[in-house]
């Protein structure tokens, strides 16, 4: 997958940039941008954008794959709308995706293939000015729906260096709800603060805010934001395809014969099996059951000592040591993406351990 993230650029019009685009979680925030990443903005010809099913699993962070679960996901793409401004103070709702295929190419490979809608297209192909660009790794990166768009809107108008932006406004473009962080104090610490330092340790710009405007009893009613260039540190960019492979791209579980069928209702349980629950709980719940998955993958190639009640419990005991291990750790050390840390820890272990094996 790493073709589609080394080099991506992604344009987009201020105008889209601008919308309020409703119930986007973080995996179709970074599947949209993946896909303005891929398209020709100069030629609508390109609105239908393949994926490969393997790619398509990694960047909406699934485990095993079944046909529920697509449908599911792929309805989802499909309702999404944006509200498009009047000058009569109305608007115009569209939605961003009319159609998607799963299907298999000419030489058997599963895909994922979704169009832009007609009445998108004004907003994504052909236009000439108002837009501006970044590179796809700076939103792959982030962590949040909060983040990802926090980051569009303020790079939009980095070449100003300054953004006064109502906080209703804010909220409305970050995809906030109303009764989300109705306090003033945890929508600062929560959003804000969260924001400034994501950003500031991932992406190209950095930013600093203070009040603007104010109302009754000091409210904030507007924010300044001034923005500028953040250098990425070489460790920054060598994490980023880590972090691509190891915290979005997980390992495909597809079955030879295609796309796992569906369980029947006494076997389904969201398909997350009870052996990687009882393993999610040595880590505190903590990871997803894709990357608990993608952990067991790297216990499972290790030699473990034996334990009383069986190969079950030496894995659970070992993980839960060395998530304790790794914990204590991380109490004196800052760590951007714990999950990618710990993979990357086990397998240093592993590896130590199979070089004692060679001596």
């Amino acid at each position: 997958m790493a073709e589609i993230f080394e080099t991506a650029i992604v344009e987009k019009r201020n105008v889209l940039n601008e919308l309020r685009a409703t119930n986007l979680t973080l995996q179709e925030l970074r599947f949209f941008s993946i896909y303005l990443s891929k398209i020709n903005p100069y030629d609508k010809k390109t609105k239908d954008v393949r994926f490969p099913l393997s790619d398509f699993q990694k960047i909406m962070e699934f485990g095993r794959l079944n046909i529920q679960q697509l449908k599911e996901s792929t309805d989802s793409l499909l309702g999404k709308k944006v509200h498009i401004p009047l000058e009569s103070g109305g608007f115009k709702g569209i939605v961003l995706f009319d159609q998607c295929e799963v299907n298999k190419d000419i030489h058997g490979r599963w895909y994922v293939e979704i169009s832009a809608s007609n009445a998108a297209l004004p907003l994504m192909f052909d236009f000439k000015d108002r837009y501006f660009k970044y590179e796809l790794w700076n939103a792959l990166r982030l962590k949040s729906a909060n983040q990802i768009r926090m980051y569009e809107i303020l790079k939009q108008y980095e070449k100003l260096g300054k953004r006064e932006i109502a906080i209703n406004d804010l909220r409305e473009l970050l995809g906030i709800a109303p009764n989300e962080y109705p306090r003033w104090n945890n929508f600062k610490t929560r959003v804000l603060d969260s924001c400034q330092q994501a950003l500031k340790e991932i992406t190209d710009i950095s930013f600093e805010y203070e009040r603007g405007k104010v109302g009754n009893g000091g409210k904030w009613l507007t924010i300044i934001f001034t923005i500028s260039k953040n250098e990425p540190t070489d460790s920054q960019m060598v994490l980023f395809e880590q972090d691509l492979e190891n915290h979005i791209n997980l390992k495909a579980l597809q079955s030879d014969e295609g796309i796992m069928p569906n369980k029947d209702d006494s076997n389904n349980n969201n398909d997350i099996s009870s052996d990687i629950e009882f393993y999610m709980v040595a880590c505190n719940n903590e990871f997803t059951v894709a990357q608990t998955e993608s952990i067991l993958s790297i216990i499972n190639s290790m030699e473990l000592p034996e334990h009383e009640m069986g190969i079950v419990f030496a894995k659970y005991h070992y993980l839960e040591e060395q998530y304790s291990r790794f914990n204590a750790y991380s109490e004196q050390h800052t760590i951007i993406n714990r999950y990618s840390y710990f993979y990357t820890m086990l397998i240093s272990e592993r590896d130590k351990q199979r070089a004692g094996e060679g001596a």
